[in-house]
């Protein structure tokens, strides 16, 4: 944006800080008009016929739109959901697997799609019921979180469920 000295414009359309028009003016008389407010004029549409000006206090105009913007892009980062995955094997321990419960639970809240995987190793490949097991047992201890949305499925060597999160009423 074109602010003070940097328009061109031999005459401007200018409009006061509280929306109300002033009227056309040369671009002078609209400069002095603006120092004499306390305000900078700024070209808000150069593409008209007559330019259009406006007496603004353009750092605080800047700073109101950047904070916007802000705000916009943390709602976006907020409504951008993931899929993550967790690997798990079939002999996992407890506290392994209550570690992995607890971390699922906190993408969960946040609103991420979970995928937990099981690869299978050599002999563990003949028992695969076992896998699946495991996996159900992970969907019950999040259940409150997150329901089961593509059960327990063979692909290759892997097992692998997707886990939803259950939305709440408050959100």
């Amino acid at each position: 944006m074109l602010i003070n000295e940097q328009i061109r414009a031999k005459e401007v359309l200018v409009i006061g800080p509280k929306g109300e028009q002033l009227g056309l003016k040369s671009r002078e008389d609209a400069l002095t008009l603006a120092s004499v407010a306390g305000f900078d004029l700024v070209l808000m549409n150069s593409s008209s016929e007559k330019p259009v000006c406006k007496l603004m206090d353009y750092n605080k105009y800047k700073y109101e739109r950047q904070k916007k913007q802000k705000e916009a892009s943390k709602k976006q980062r907020e409504n951008n959901t993931e899929l993550k995955e967790f690997r798990l094997s079939v002999n996992i321990d407890i506290h392994d697997f209550n570690t992995r419960v607890k971390q699922v639970i906190k993408y969960l809240e946040k609103g991420h799609r979970i995928k937990a995987t099981i690869r299978f190793r050599g002999r563990e490949l003949a028992h695969t019921e076992l896998g699946k097991d495991v996996l159900l047992r992970f969907a019950d201890a999040v259940k409150e979180y997150g329901a089961i949305e593509k059960a327990p499925t063979m692909e290759m060597r892997s097992m692998f469920m997707l886990i939803a999160p259950s939305r709440k009423e408050g959100k």
